[in-house]
């Protein structure tokens, strides 16, 4: 059967632009190159044969179709998945589109006092290393910058007073009572200790600080203050004594505590520790870091801090929630947990600064460097760039304004005068006090 030149040109047509949308395989992708070889010649004969009879006719346009790339005829689909559209020829079309202009991203800079723009830079991470000597030992070298941000965090830390500095567990026990032992206060069938009949004011204070270690966790300083003054002043004279602690009833106790985080298992745990430091520990706290973290509730942070506290020797760096999460911030280190820090610390950072960091970092979490919503703005690291960590902070803000407008009748008249308040959005870049830079997002 003869056909019409527009039919073998239409059916090239349909075949060129044809897909499969089925698992393409070696064998099967080698046939469609040849295929589309092929048809490509068949077309170049047809055009040439136009060409030579000079046959211009509108259908012409038709005979020779597009001849692509050959990733055109190709569609690479991932097996068992299958594209939106991808069976509809109409809306298969191969476009280009430029390059999408890359957006440069954000500079943070330093606006000073006199309006000249400074940039700042993030400081790069310079952590502790591990050196293997030429003997074959392993020594640790501490971060290159480590005492440039330590001592600028000393000076930051002298002109803002942070909780800890006024409502630290070292300084909530008391100084001006003596520890007065009667017999009722032990509950029967406990025998009374004959050796707590003499007046040990020390004894009571070292008991106190570990009272207040072990109310700390898991909560603010000041509520930690508010809870230690409670059994200070509300059980029975002198107060906050082993004593008490062992003839109070536990529902007293745990409502005398109840504001401090977990205060149900820490009242169960006030309770058994008194218990044993009068079986194990002649009634006084344990004088090693061993013996304090065998106690319920108590874990090396408490250990450590109570050591220093309370008997005036530094076994070890107490971290906490702030050390973790700032040293990890300037990059000192990488780890997982507090007692990963602690570890990472102490194989560099001298013993001397053992006791004083801990207090040094966490006032300066509470007021600088906090855990959500940190004033970059403020810190001397940034402006320095010495924290990795830096980041400018944008906060939105709502400006009320009062607008008196008045309000017409009909009849023209002036009836009253009201406020309207008119709400408008602004961007509030932080700033420090006043006479203090500024920063700016570009």
């Amino acid at each position: 059967m003869k056909t019409s030149r527009v039919a073998r040109e239409t059916a090239i047509i349909a075949k060129n632009t044809a897909i499969s949308t089925g698992r393409q395989t070696r064998s099967s992708l080698t046939s469609t190159i040849r295929a589309f070889a092929a048809e490509n010649a068949v077309n170049f004969a047809v055009k040439q044969e136009e060409a030579a009879n000079d046959d211009s006719s509108s259908l012409s346009s038709l005979s020779s179709p597009r001849v692509s790339d050959i990733e055109d005829a190709l569609v690479s689909l991932a097996p068992g998945k299958r594209k939106r559209g991808i069976d509809d020829p109409a809306k298969i079309a191969v476009t280009t589109t430029p390059a999408l202009a890359r957006v440069p991203p954000r500079r943070t800079t330093f606006k000073s006092e006199d309006s000249s723009p400074a940039k700042v830079q993030k400081g790069r991470k310079q952590p502790a290393k591990k050196v293997i000597t030429e003997t074959g030992e392993v020594a640790i070298h501490p971060p290159a910058n480590w005492e440039e941000i330590y001592a600028a965090v000393q000076e930051m830390r002298k002109q803002v007073l942070a909780p800890v500095d006024t409502m630290g567990c070292e300084s909530l026990a008391e100084d001006h009572r003596t520890l007065q032992v009667r017999p009722s206060f032990f509950p029967p069938p406990m025998s009374f200790p004959p050796f707590l009949n003499i007046s040990n004011l020390a004894q009571d204070q070292r008991f106190q600080t570990l009272i207040a270690l072990m109310l700390s966790s898991q909560t603010k300083d000041n509520t930690t203050a508010l809870a230690v003054r409670r059994l200070q002043t509300s059980l029975p004279p002198p107060g906050l004594t082993l004593s008490n602690i062992l003839s109070v009833d536990p529902t007293t106790l745990n409502a005398l505590i109840h504001p401090v985080g977990f205060h149900n298992n820490k009242t169960k745990y006030i309770k058994a520790t008194a218990a044993l430091l009068v079986e194990k520990f002649n009634s006084d706290i344990p004088t090693t870091a061993e013996d304090l973290m065998s106690l319920p509730g108590v874990g090396p942070k408490m250990a450590y801090l109570c050591m220093s506290a309370a008997w005036g020797r530094t076994e070890g760096i107490g971290v906490d929630v702030h050390v973790h999460r700032i040293t990890n911030l300037w990059g000192w280190h990488k780890t997982r947990a507090p007692e990963e820090t602690r570890k990472a610390l102490e194989a560099w950072l001298p013993r001397e600064k053992w006791h004083e960091i801990n207090h040094l970092l966490v006032g300066f979490g509470q007021t600088i460097c906090l855990p959500v919503g940190r004033k970059c703005g403020e810190c001397v690291l940034s402006t320095k760039g010495l924290c990795p960590g830096a980041v400018a902070q944008k906060t939105t803000g709502v400006v009320k304004r009062k607008k008196k407008r008045e309000v017409e009748e009909e009849s023209g008249e002036v009836k009253e005068e009201v406020d309207a308040v008119v709400k408008q959005e602004v961007e509030d870049v932080v700033t420090k006090d006043e006479g203090s830079p500024t920063w700016e997002m570009l």
